[in-house]
């Protein structure tokens, strides 16, 4: 059985994928960060679709404990499944916190680098010797990385994702050989807890972005998570170095 490895995934879209990839009958490593029960939840609604999944704790933003989380992944990749290695990692974790330029403190920009470039790029890293050859990595990024349609407040997070993006396209050059294949989404307005639960919290902003919508409507966790999944996928096997905006036609 192949084994994936989806970060941040104790609610909204790694919920999603991770489910979505379980349905294909693959194994699932999930991680959360402070949201424990949301993680043991994801791991609920991964056997109730008949799949099986364990969930580790991580802290993306601290890198320093990369190395024992890749001894965890090795100790539980040898107990649950009888492998020495996986197959695919979904870097999805993440988090926003908006502020204008002019407002922006270094210890927010810090934290949001430490999760949104300098995570993905050290956890792959640690990760690789563990991978299986022929296997997937896709990046979670954003389309507020767009030239156009831009919102004020996000020019710290986006900044991050294009990185993020540009280094989707070198881990697909670099890991080639082995046949790995790298790939990006950028997801557009999507129903998640991301900033703070922000759809809950301000439910007056939804019209402005349906309209904005070409499908009439906000994306839904499971509308990424299954495209996360078909990249993982056979299906999506000279499919690699892409970024594909998942957003319903946001901006059209």
């Amino acid at each position: 059985m192949q084994v994936a490895i989806v970060t941040g995934a104790s609610s909204g879209i790694g919920r999603s994928a991770a489910v979505e990839i379980a349905e294909r009958g693959i194994g699932v490593i999930l991680t959360y960060g402070r949201n424990r029960q949301g993680g043991l939840d994801t791991v609920a609604a991964v056997e109730e679709a008949g799949g099986t999944a364990v969930a580790l704790p991580l802290d993306l933003g601290d890198s320093g404990s990369f190395d024992a989380f890749r001894d965890t992944v090795a100790g539980v990749l040898r107990d649950t499944w009888q492998r020495d290695t996986f197959d695919h990692l979904v870097n999805n974790a993440g988090f926003a916190q908006p502020a204008l330029i002019a407002d922006m403190t270094e210890d927010t920009f810090d934290r949001l680098s430490r999760v949104l470039l300098k995570g993905p790029y050290f956890l792959t890293q640690k990760l690789l010797p563990l991978m299986a050859d022929g296997g997937a990595i896709v990046n979670t990024s954003s389309n507020s990385t767009a030239a156009y349609g831009l919102e004020p407040g996000y020019s710290a997070y986006a900044a991050l994702k294009g990185g993020l993006d540009v280094l989707t396209r070198y881990m697909a050059k670099e890991f080639s050989p082995r046949g790995i294949r790298v790939n990006a989404i950028s997801p557009g307005p999507t129903r998640t807890r991301l900033g703070d639960d922000a759809f809950t919290r301000f439910p007056e902003v939804v019209p402005a972005l349906v309209a904005r919508t070409a499908f009439g409507r906000v994306g839904e966790p499971e509308d990424v998570g299954a495209l996360i999944a078909t990249l993982v996928s056979d299906e999506s096997r000279w499919v690699t170095a892409q970024n594909i905006e998942v957003s319903g036609g946001y901006n059209l």
